[in-house]
């Protein structure tokens, strides 16, 4: 593990405001994540580990530096999906991960991109 890294299989964050609590209902979160998270392959391993998860949504970079997670699946797996960006890939520096709670969209995405 990197110094001063986050374990892979920490909590995630805590959301900011408020969900759905229906078991089984799909939930919606946008991570912004700071640090190291552009040119390391911050958005492909992401999208990688979300289709393992079976979270769809998309990573995108951000103007500055920042890059944003909107993760939309089963409360476990965007869970998951949102402890692992704590630490991210290997050539990653994650500072900060904040998780906010997001609408869900009318018509979900098919997949995870990175646009």
């Amino acid at each position: 593990m990197r110094v001063g890294a986050r374990p892979r299989h920490s909590r995630p964050p805590a959301p900011r405001g408020t969900e759905p609590q229906v078991s089984g209902e799909p939930v919606s979160r946008c991570c912004i994540v700071s640090g190291r998270v552009q040119g390391v392959f911050f958005r492909a391993s992401t999208a990688r580990r979300a289709r393992e998860l079976g979270v769809v949504g998309h990573a995108l970079n951000l103007d500055d530096g920042r890059v944003e997670v909107l993760a939309i699946g089963p409360r476990a797996q965007v869970d998951a999906l949102c402890a692992w960006l704590e630490a991210g890939p290997p050539a990653a520096r994650v500072e900060r991960v904040e998780v906010n709670v997001a609408a869900l969209p009318d018509v979900p995405p098919a997949t995870f991109s990175t646009g």
